[in-house]
């Protein structure tokens, strides 16, 4: 028979509730949260439609250069560019972007995956850095946050400039902690000779190491008085050895020097002039008003933050703000650093009117919240459309991976009828029209404006703003083709169908519109014929119905 005391319950065994995972496994609640957040940021950039310019261009050169099995030293695709010199500043990702979209298993759902990665990598890699220095998930959820909603124009095309934004983005993050690693001297320099390879913004980040090593120097002078003592500073000559061993590194491409000598005179092209994303920041736009309330919001938080400002702060935000203002290109780069700084800074400013201590104790953990956070990723990672193509190799309707503004019926009607001579087409669809129209197709313009002569360039935007002289210019030119958007180029449309000279009804669909010269022309202009390529890839990515 029991006695009372042993049939008293005692409750569960300790031992079933001891955490068994290692403690450096174990993850804070707000992990789970962070990952929760990110997943969702996954999965909308995931589901994201193939915006229409850039990625198409970029993803031809890939092609060519896959099929070839070299890089261009001239421009290989546009008969009227042929014999310009081309510094493929971003081959890498060119390949990178056709293996994906050339996998049989992939396709375009391989485009959206890389696009997805790029864009949650950078907003995680924010977060990771707020959190180590607030210890708060709040406002690393801020930092995420305020990097979207600034960056959210610039970040709607897909391109190589991503690529290297996941570069600067994470060199930040690395440069922003306290204390540099060992790591960083083999880190760093493969950092920047990857990114030399993967696109030309490299040098944003080599100026943003010489913001790092100034604003250290500037605050041990701030501090001593001593210039000798801010060059002598450990810190500082770290920083400035890792700027040259980064600046060396970038060396490893197969241009060595020429990529720095094109990437200087790439900015000064007459070309980028025309268009608006290479016009100065205003008021007057979205972007500029987006860069106008983070500014403010920034002003404000470095008034009221009793956090000690580190003068590469200032001088990053005044120097790529004032870059972005010049060029609203720049909004880019500067976006992920007015996130971060604001993060921090809000959070103290925060604190302080709390009473609080400035650095609040580090949050209990768990294996359960890694767990949960390990699941989150997982099931983020098997609705998306990459994630289902990867496990399953299926694929969603290309109407429903691609923009409504891709010229998809330009391109099935040029394949199934391919154009005799030059064909003109606007700016914007060049890329397109040359990834998945007829390989033997000659365009008159494509993304890649600096590789256009200038000449060139400018007969293409007195047809396309209607100057004087533009029917001539197509006359000379040759042009039998001519391929247009109807929202944009509206009065241009309506002059050639006034014109006898060209068919009509013109084919005409979802705002895309093809003009046929009844009588073809020979043009007056000595027009290079294509360089020729490799046969296609075997599988359907040069296709139109594959995109």
């Amino acid at each position: 028979m029991e006695t009372p005391l042993e049939s008293v319950d005692h409750g569960p065994d300790p031992a079933v509730l001891t955490d068994k995972v290692p403690e450096h496994l174990r993850a804070p609640r707000v992990l789970a949260g962070m990952t929760l957040v990110l997943g969702l940021v996954y999965a909308v950039c995931c589901s994201r439609p193939i915006w229409h310019t850039d990625v198409w261009g970029h993803l031809s050169y890939g092609r060519y250069i896959w099929e070839t099995g070299s890089i261009p030293a001239t421009e290989p695709l546009l008969p009227l560019a042929k014999g310009m010199p081309f510094v493929d500043t971003a081959w890498l990702s060119q390949l990178i972007g056709y293996a994906a979209v050339s996998s049989q298993r992939l396709h375009l759902a391989g485009l959206q995956g890389l696009y997805a990665l790029a864009i949650t990598g950078c907003a995680g890699l924010l977060a990771w850095r707020s959190y180590r220095q607030t210890r708060n998930g709040w406002f690393s959820l801020m930092s995420v946050g305020t990097f979207l909603f600034v960056a959210s124009i610039p970040l709607t095309v897909l391109r190589p400039q991503l690529a290297g934004l996941c570069c600067f983005v994470f060199l930040l993050t690395r440069l922003a902690g306290r204390t540099l690693n060992r790591s960083d001297w083999l880190v760093i320099p493969v950092v920047f000779a990857l990114w030399a390879n993967l696109h030309a913004s490299f040098i944003v980040g080599l100026g943003l190491m010489l913001m790092f090593c100034v604003g250290r120097a500037a605050d041990v002078l701030r501090h001593t008085g001593s210039i000798r003592t801010a060059l002598k500073d450990a810190r500082v000559q770290r920083l400035f050895l890792l700027t040259e061993l980064a600046a060396v590194a970038v060396l490893v491409n197969p241009y060595t020097l020429e990529l720095y000598v094109e990437t200087f005179r790439f900015s000064g092209n007459e070309n980028l002039q025309d268009l608006t994303e290479w016009h100065p920041l205003t008021l007057r736009d979205g972007q500029g008003q987006m860069f106008a309330v983070v500014a403010l919001l920034l002003t404000l938080v470095y008034r009221l933050s009793p956090r000690r400002v580190r003068l590469w702060e200032p001088l990053a935000l005044i120097v790529l703000g004032v870059a972005t203002l010049w060029s609203n290109r720049m909004m880019v780069w500067w976006a992920p650093v007015a996130a971060l700084l604001l993060a921090q800074h809000a959070f103290a400013t925060w604190r302080a009117w709390q009473h609080a201590p400035l650095v609040p104790p580090a949050p209990p953990t768990a294996g359960k919240w890694s767990f949960v956070s390990l699941g989150l990723v997982w099931i983020f990672f098997m609705i998306s459309p990459f994630g289902v193509a990867i496990i399953h190799g299926k694929h969603i309707d290309p109407s429903r991976s691609l923009s409504k503004f891709t010229p998809r019926f330009a391109a099935e009607v040029l394949t199934k009828r391919p154009p005799e001579g030059l064909v003109f087409n606007t700016y914007e669809w060049g890329d397109y029209l040359q990834w998945a129209g007829p390989r033997s197709m000659q365009l008159f313009v494509n993304s890649h404006a600096h590789l256009v002569p200038r000449d060139v360039w400018l007969a293409y935007m007195q047809v396309i703003e209607l100057r004087s002289g533009w029917e001539e210019t197509l006359d000379r030119y040759g042009i039998n083709t001519v391929v247009v958007d109807l929202e944009n180029r509206e009065p241009l449309v309506k002059k050639l169908k006034e014109d006898e000279r060209w068919q009509f009804p013109p084919e005409e669909q979802d705002g895309q519109v093809i003009f046929r010269r009844k009588k073809p022309i020979r043009s007056s202009v000595a027009i290079l014929p294509a360089e020729p390529t490799a046969p296609a890839d075997a599988g359907m990515a040069s296709q139109p119905d594959a995109h």
